[in-house]
């Protein structure tokens, strides 16, 4: 019955994905990086009620006008910055990390593909940090958490399907 629990997780996906239009917009994603006033209000009436957002709400146009005359960069350009370096060995020191985990030798798989097996995470791994990162910029977390409840749903569904055939 382990395909049932597989497919248990598909589930909650596709319960999200049913559910995540009904909730609003990031307040500090909609003042901050979109301008929007009225949406920013709107999303937060919505989360907390009546009264209990206007001290977020100020805060948060503090927030704006300290970094009005920042840039927001996109992932190149932060690959470039040398004051994000010590940020950036941080991170690929975890994701070099998981490599060493032995997830790939429990995978009784032979072990002379293993250390291919192992770049290719690491690989895909860096890539989706990356396209998920130029998307977050270019589109928002709603349009990823979207695609990725979509996408998860739609292959856990065909896994499902192929396994019960």
């Amino acid at each position: 019955m382990w395909n049932v629990l597989l497919s248990f997780s598909g589930l909650v996906a596709l319960i999200q994905l049913l559910f995540l239009p009904f909730f609003p917009e990031s307040p500090p994603y909609l003042l901050l990086q979109k301008g929007d006033k009225d949406g920013c209000l709107k999303a937060m009436k919505q989360l907390w009620g009546e009264e209990n957002y206007h001290t977020e709400f100020d805060d948060m146009l503090k927030e704006k006008a300290v970094t009005k005359g920042t840039k927001i960069m996109n992932v190149l350009e932060v690959l470039r910055e040398p004051s994000v370096y010590p940020q950036l060995c941080t991170m690929l020191l975890l994701l070099l990390s998981l490599q060493l985990c032995g997830l790939s030798a429990t995978a009784n798989l032979q072990e002379n593909i293993i250390p291919y097996v192992a770049l290719g995470v690491a690989t895909s791994e860096l890539i989706s940090i990356i396209f998920c990162s130029s998307i977050i910029d270019r589109f928002g977390r709603r349009i990823l958490l979207w695609g990725g409840y979509l996408l998860m749903a739609l292959i856990l569904v065909l896994l499902e399907t192929s396994l019960l055939l």
